[in-house]
């Protein structure tokens, strides 16, 4: 039961991951493909039946922590706090940007927030990061499982490197979902931005393989076949991109991003929150489990919650589909 309920939360930050991810990735990639008042209103009007869904799954992941391991959801806002707050304030300032925009007719009120929208995305992508970084180089933990690092602690430079190569690859996803959603120049910006831009994502992430192998040898036979599939999914959004076909691409980024997050788990299972250095083991899902009954009925709530969800947003995809015109 405990491994099942490492794959729920694995599953729902990979959803968060796959889906918030393009609207962080549109947000970032603003400049580089919205020229005009009216192509940034474009851009955000792309994503603006979708974010706050897909924000849901950030908050039920956490939830689901919660529930499935109380132990480890206390010991990581014990050492994840001034982060999390950093990242409300972030989201809050995305979901104000969108709300308010529009709410005067005034060009330097939209740039305002046209440019608050952008650095928060950005920002969001880097800490996220930032975080998952740290949990695969491992945290500095005490006997009792609580964090004992500072922030600067979390700010080292594998962590960092992770944080850029989460801006590059959301800003790659987001400019698929782009191209994809926007009619016009606009899109066909975005779709230039995924030929060039995927360049800098594959030495990104040869880069940080190659640290991440450097601290954890591969424990499982079959954990190499992950990086190989992100590089197959890599490869067929770069080609996709070239033909210019859009959806095929973003399907491909979606694959990327699932396989680079499968990878991540797998690499750092059977524990939630690895210890540093690794000799201290961490807090394992087995140690942070509750009993059996209130695990077993946490993840029936969760999987019917998932569930609607799922159905939620299949619906919702269904009735917005289509592309969004600047004028």
């Amino acid at each position: 039961m405990s491994v099942a309920g490492f794959v729920v939360v694995a599953f729902m930050l990979t959803m968060y991951v796959m889906l918030d991810g393009y609207d962080l990735g549109v947000g970032a990639i603003v400049p580089l493909i919205a020229r005009s008042d009216r192509e940034r209103a474009a851009a955000m009007a792309a994503i603006g039946p979708f974010w706050n869904g897909n924000e849901v799954w950030l908050i039920a992941a956490g939830a689901a922590l919660f529930a499935l391991f109380p132990f480890a959801y206390a010991a990581s806002f014990s050492g994840f706090y001034l982060p999390f707050v950093v990242i409300l304030w972030l989201l809050m300032f995305r979901g104000i940007a969108m709300e308010l925009r529009e709410h005067f007719a005034s060009e330097l009120w939209h740039q305002f927030w046209d440019a608050a929208f952008c650095a928060s995305s950005a920002l969001l992508a880097f800490i996220f990061g930032i975080a998952l970084g740290n949990l695969l180089r491992g945290l500095p933990l005490d006997r009792a499982g609580y964090f004992q690092g500072t922030f600067a602690f979390l700010l080292n430079p594998y962590a960092l490197a992770v944080g850029f190569f989460a801006v590059a690859t959301l800003a790659l996803h987001g400019a698929t979902f782009a191209a994809m959603r926007i009619e016009g120049a606009p899109g066909q910006r975005a779709l230039r931005v995924v030929r060039s831009g995927w360049w800098l994502v594959l030495v990104l992430y040869a880069g940080v393989t190659a640290l991440t192998l450097a601290m954890h040898a591969p424990q499982r036979a079959w954990l190499p076949l992950l990086p190989a599939l992100s590089l197959i999914a890599l490869a067929a959004l770069a080609w996709k991109a070239r033909r210019g076909e859009a959806a095929a691409a973003f399907a491909a980024s979606l694959s990327f991003i699932a396989t680079l997050l499968a990878a991540a788990a797998a690499t750092i299972f059977p524990y939630l929150l690895p210890a540093f250095p690794a000799s201290r083991g961490g807090i394992s899902i087995f140690d942070a489990a509750p009993p059996a009954s209130a695990l077993t009925c946490a993840l029936i709530v969760n999987a019917g919650g998932i569930a609607l969800v799922g159905i939620y947003g299949s619906i919702v995809w269904r009735q917005m589909a289509g592309k969004v015109r600047v004028e």
